[in-house]
C-alpha cells in the first residue's frame, strides 16, 4: 500500500453504513477524496456488503434475526416458516418448496445473561456447529435464530437439538434452554421419505 495512512476496513463499513459521528464521517470524506486506494478498499467493502446482503436476503445464512426483519420479508410477499418449542419441548418441522426463511423462536429468560451461545447439536448431543456471542437483548422473551433455508431444503429427516447457553459476569457458562426440533423432509430428492 502507498497510502501512508490507509483507513481500517472497520472505519470504512461504519462510513458506509452512516455510523461515524459527524468529525469522524468529515476526516473520512476529507481522506477518500484524496485517496484513491482507501477509495478502492471502500468500494470493495460496499461490493461485499452487498452480497452478505443478497445471501441473506436468500435465507442462506445462519444467523439470528428479529422482529422487524421478519416482518419486513413478510411486507415483501416472503413466506417464513417458524417453529416454537416451548425450553425443554420438542417439535415437529418440515420445510416446503414456497418457503424462503425458517425460523426456531427460542423462548428464554435472557435478563442475567452477559453473553449467550447457540449449539446445534445432533440427536445424541454431540455438538456439531456452536455459534458463539449471537446479539440478544436481555429483556426480549426470545431468541430468533433463522437456519439456512438451503439446507434444510436439502437435509434428510433427523433430530436437530439446539442449546442456548448462557455466560455470567464470572464467565461461568449455564444451560437456558433445550430445544429439539424433528424434522421431517417433505421435498424430493436424497434422504426423502419413500
Amino acid at each position: 500500500m502507498s497510502c501512508p495512512t490507509p483507513i481500517s476496513a472497520a472505519i470504512l463499513a461504519d462510513y458506509w453504513l452512516a455510523a461515524l459521528t459527524e468529525a469522524e464521517e468529515q476526516a473520512t470524506e476529507e481522506h477518500l477524496f484524496a485517496c484513491d486506494e482507501c477509495g478502492a478498499r471502500l468500494r470493495e467493502i460496499i461490493a461485499l456488503a452487498e452480497e452478505v446482503r443478497r445471501v441473506a436476503r436468500a435465507g442462506s445464512l445462519r444467523m439470528v434475526v428479529n422482529d422487524s426483519i421478519l416482518q419486513r420479508a413478510a411486507n415483501e410477499g416472503l413466506h417464513v416458516r417458524e417453529y416454537a418449542p416451548p425450553p425443554g419441548g420438542a417439535v415437529q418441522c418440515t420445510v416446503t418448496a414456497e418457503d424462503d426463511f425458517l425460523i426456531a423462536r427460542l423462548a428464554a429468560n435472557l435478563s442475567g445473561a452477559k453473553r449467550v451461545d447457540l449449539s446445534l447439536c445432533n440427536e445424541d448431543g454431540v455438538e456439531h456447529l456452536r455459534l458463539p456471542d449471537i446479539p440478544f437483548h436481555a429483556a426480549a422473551p426470545a431468541i430468533l435464530y433463522q437456519e439456512s433455508i438451503p439446507w434444510a431444503k436439502a437435509m434428510p429427516s433427523n433430530h436437530l437439538l439446539v442449546r442456548m447457553i448462557a455466560f455470567d459476569a464470572t464467565d461461568r457458562e449455564h444451560l437456558l434452554g433445550e430445544y429439539h426440533f424433528h424434522h421431517t423432509r417433505s421435498l424430493p430428492g436424497p434422504g426423502s421419505p419413500p
